[in-house]
């Protein structure tokens, strides 16, 4: 029996990719810590891609398979297509470092993870990973949320 009057209509529930959004969303609201993020976190991505292709290939494969199965859980197919098209992207960017791929990686990651905390530090706010590690992934879900939102693609 719903707790809801007469006649209202019940609102959907909210997908999981769009609860854990606004989560992230919350500790993003600065525009300046957005517009880091928005840098910082694709650069991120391609240089841990770089420092697991640096150990072995196949180990950067094995991290984006797993995380390609974490965005079909979300159930959100854009962000899948997405994810799966930049995963590619990002392996031919590191693959294209060559013997460069390792120190590459190494500046890159530093420097965008110090940008990510000064973002943090303007925003006042703790980074979202502290509290699940999950936020890891919902990072570049983040950033393609605000691209989509720009040209106006619905996620």
């Amino acid at each position: 029996m719903s707790t809801m009057t007469e006649g209202a209509a019940e609102a959907p529930a909210a997908r999981r990719v769009d609860q854990l959004l606004a989560h992230y969303a919350d500790s993003h609201l600065n525009p300046k810590n957005a517009l880091i993020h928005c840098a910082a976190v694709p650069l991120i991505m391609v240089s841990l891609v770089g420092l697991m292709y640096a150990l072995h290939p196949w180990v950067a494969y094995a991290f984006l398979a797993a995380s390609m199965v974490y965005y079909v859980r979300l159930g959100s197919w854009i962000f899948l297509a997405t994810m799966a098209v930049t995963s590619a992207l990002s392996i031919v960017i590191v693959q294209s470092l060559g013997s460069w791929l390792l120190p590459v990686s190494v500046a890159v990651f530093v420097l965008a993870w110090i940008a990510q905390f000064v973002g943090h530090k303007i925003e006042g706010k703790k980074p979202s990973f502290f509290e699940d590690l999950q936020y890891l992934w919902v990072g570049p879900l983040f950033v393609l949320a605000k691209l989509f939102g720009k040209l106006g693609v619905r996620y």
